[in-house]
């Protein structure tokens, strides 16, 4: 055994070109180490010889066996500003050879959010034999300690994470939601099985404690044996406690890397590490021919809830179960799946299920068109009834139409009878339409929808971007070309990305805007564990230049205006590490800078718009003319709707990214959900009146969904509000007013569906005749 112990200081080193030299020597040769004997574990010390991956500074380390690799930013910067010393690097080996890195990080969070705050960390290789690996790291964080052991043996495939959390502080911690997570950076995610669309809640109904992200040729899984809270849809795994001065808590999780989407190896551990009774099922599985179906997907149910699947080769399966009752059914990519058969697992016994009458796929050829002009528009199809998919590399669920084919998309999809829902701009200019179609095997049938769009605020100077919006960096999953067909069919005017602190994806969606011929906004997202910030537009591609894990407010704004930046936004305030909630706190570092430009509207936590608006409102009441945003934060555009908020702004010339942010800082703007306003005097702008006169505010307003109502609200609060339910989807709505003071007045307009609009104030500058001495 070996030991080495090293604290890592606070400013440490980049990564060299020597580096880089060593980093790409090590991702070509790093199959050499592989041998009869290849199972042995490894540490290397330097850059990851992980493709992909982000531990690339000199003094991290990256441990290796024949089943998988994992690396530790030590002196690297770690995503989302997470302290130094995380798990960042994740990969299955396959022969001797290191996959693709499949996580952004794998950390364990004291309380539902980061490991911040924090001000050191310590690493130390407490062993390293061809046996076995183990590294241990200490940080802090607040008053509490936090050690963390990592430990690799040879020929297995998980990593074995042992945390102990320590509160070393005079005062209890209470209510903590502590646990490992797991990000993936690619891929797709199966949630703890029977929490399926739960964001955020309480593990009661689990039917494991485990999470899986996979793709047909790798998994990740998580198992976390304390679990009883999931966040971020099963991306975090916590248990909800609390520390008494002097108290720990030890968590134990494991981290289990394989080389294909089988879920049986997983299955198969988790009833080892809890000595579980099982049996095993196992079968054929055939065409409606009677041939075997060479890659079919086994996916079993437990309580009528999706449980795991096993991965079949040459027409056989076979998976361990544990004791109990399942159903299953056998599928394949593209083929139709079986109806669900009981199963009785018996401890120690052995059921043979066998599958037959999966029949082949078809095609559908979509077009999708306008009512009034018959030409193409872009559109997203998702599946409404009909086969969905489980397992997502079997097929998609939500489809776009092409960006070079505008309005066609040729989709192979199972045999059977479907509903479909094609949209354009869904909700905001056009309705989306309901389309049937029945998939025959073997052939292609045409499908066309032709799509009412309603309004088109372009024509009175209105366009509309989605401000927040990733594309395939970090946790998100979204390539450029597919951002942007999203966008498109999202009736956006405007392209626009904003990943986690990278630039990468800005020439090639430039490029895609070009072919298209529309403008795009090139952004960043600048994330730190304390605040996340929107800046833009920038210049394109230029990477960010300051660590995100040790930065303060000031040196945050100074970046986003080196990248050239007209407009910084504060991206989601009121989450746990938004900016408002960490000054609320006083975790800010450098507390409060009234450097930024605008507050977000954000559709991932709508939850927070009241204290979006009540804020802004506070800061119109002091004069502040800080003013609205709005985005999706989506980061999967088959799974979130891009666009389902976004801003209008106007302009009075042509759009350009400079010219759409200048109106968003000018107040020429508002947010929407789904309704449209049209103002006779400009949002942002000054209206100038005598004390007590009366002056008449108007504003056209429209709504798919139809019109409910229309508020009219200002300093001390709602000052009217009209009921438009019997206006249909258009009208207009006046309000006669007079105040004796300056003050200003905004809108929030809802319609049939729920769905609001909120605008910018229009200020009202009472202004008086001053006397003068004679």
């Amino acid at each position: 055994m070996s030991k080495t112990t090293r604290s890592v200081a606070q400013d440490a080193p980049i990564l060299t070109l020597a580096g880089w030299v060593l980093a790409a020597v090590l991702v070509a040769c790093v199959c050499l180490w592989a041998s009869p004997s290849g199972a042995e574990v490894r540490i290397i010390h330097g850059p990851t010889p992980i493709p992909g991956g982000d531990a690339r500074a000199g003094g991290d380390l990256t441990v290796v066996n024949d089943k998988l690799a994992f690396g530790l930013a030590i002196e690297s910067p770690a995503p989302y500003g997470v302290p130094r010393g995380a798990l960042v690097d994740l990969a299955p080996v396959v022969e001797g050879r290191v996959g693709r890195d499949r996580v952004v990080f794998a950390d364990f969070i004291p309380n539902n959010w980061s490991a911040w705050p924090n001000t050191y960390h310590h690493v130390t290789i407490v062993k390293d034999t061809p046996d076995e690996a183990v590294i241990q790291t200490d940080r802090d964080w607040g008053a509490a300690k936090v050690v963390t052991s990592y430990s690799l043996k040879s020929g297995s495939d998980q990593v074995h994470i042992v945390v102990t959390m320590t509160n070393g502080g005079s005062t209890p911690l209470t209510n903590l939601r502590s646990g490992v997570t797991l990000w993936p950076n690619s891929g797709f995610l199966f949630a703890v099985p029977g929490l399926a669309g739960v964001a955020d809640g309480p593990a009661a109904g689990a039917l494991s404690d485990r999470v899986v992200a996979y793709d047909a040729d790798w998994t990740v899984a998580l198992h976390a044996p304390y679990l009883d809270h999931v966040g971020y849809g099963s991306k975090d795994m916590y248990q909800t406690h609390s520390l008494a001065p002097g108290e720990s808590r030890t968590f134990e999780a494991w981290l289990q890397v394989g080389s294909s989407g089988d879920l049986a190896p997983v299955v198969a551990a988790e009833i080892e590490r809890k000595r579980l009774p099982s049996g095993e099922v196992s079968g054929a599985v055939a065409d409606a021919s009677g041939a075997a179906i060479d890659q079919p997907v086994v996916v079993i149910l437990k309580n009528g809830q999706p449980y795991a699947w096993t991965l079949g080769r040459g027409g056989h399966f076979d998976i361990a179960l544990p004791a109990g009752d399942y159903t299953a059914y056998a599928t394949a990519k593209g083929y139709s799946q079986t109806e669900p058969d009981a199963l009785h697992v018996a401890p120690g016994g052995t059921v043979v299920q066998n599958f037959a009458g999966l029949r082949p796929p078809g095609e559908l050829a979509f077009h999708v068109t306008r009512q009034d002009t018959g030409t193409p528009l872009d559109a997203r199809i998702t599946i409404e009834a009909g086969q969905k998919p489980l397992v997502e590399f079997l097929g998609r669920r939500t489809f776009f139409t092409e960006l070079d084919q505008k309005g066609a998309v040729q989709v192979a999809l199972a045999p059977g009878d479907y509903v479909f829902k094609a949209s354009y701009a869904g909700d905001v200019l056009a309705a989306p339409v309901e389309l049937r179609a029945s998939v025959i095997s073997g052939q292609t049938q045409p499908a066309n929808a032709v799509i009412d769009v309603l309004f088109d605020p372009r024509a009175q100077g209105w366009a509309s971007a989605d401000l927040h919006h990733h594309a395939d960096q970090a946790e998100a999953v979204t390539p450029p070309e597919y951002l942007a067909r999203s966008q498109l069919a999202a009736g956006l005017d405007m392209l626009f990305v904003s990943d986690h602190d990278s630039t990468v994806n800005h020439r090639a969606l430039q490029a895609i805007a070009d072919r298209r011929g529309v403008p795009f906004m090139p952004s960043v997202e600048i994330s730190t564990s304390w605040a996340h910030f929107n800046a833009y537009p920038l210049r394109l591609g230029e990477p960010l230049g300051i660590d995100t894990s040790r930065t303060n407010i000031d040196a945050v704004f100074a970046e986003a205006r080196r990248l050239g930046a007209q407009v910084v936004q504060i991206n989601h305030p009121f989450i746990p590490y938004g900016y408002f909630a960490s000054l609320d706190a006083g975790v800010a570092p450098g507390g409060w800078n009234p450097g930024f430009d605008l507050v977000e509207i954000n559709a991932a936590n709508f939850v927070d718009d009241r204290k979006v608006l009540a804020k802004l409102a506070a800061f119109w009441n002091q004069g502040d003319r800080y003013y609205l945003s709005a985005g999706t934060d989506t980061h999967d555009v088959w799974n979130t709707l891009s666009g389902s908020v976004r801003m209008f702004a106007h302009l009075d010339g042509p759009l350009t990214p400079g010219a759409f942010a200048a109106a968003l800082k000018a107040g020429h703007a508002y947010a929407t959900y789904g309704p449209l306003i049209f103002p006779e005097h400009m949002f942002g702008d000054d209206l100038k009146v005598s004390p007590g006169a009366s002056f008449s505010l108007g504003f056209g307003l429209k709504a798919v969904d139809g019109l409910k109502s229309v508020t009219l609200v200002g300093k001390d609060g709602i000052v009217a509000t009209k009921d438009l339910t019997a206006a249909g989807r258009e009208t207009h709505a006046a309000f006669a007013i007079s105040t004796p003071a300056s003050t200003w007045y905004a809108l929030d307009v809802e319609d049939q569906a729920g769905h609001h609009a909120y605008s910018n104030p229009i200020w009202i500058d009472v202004a008086t005749y001053p006397a003068t001495a004679p």
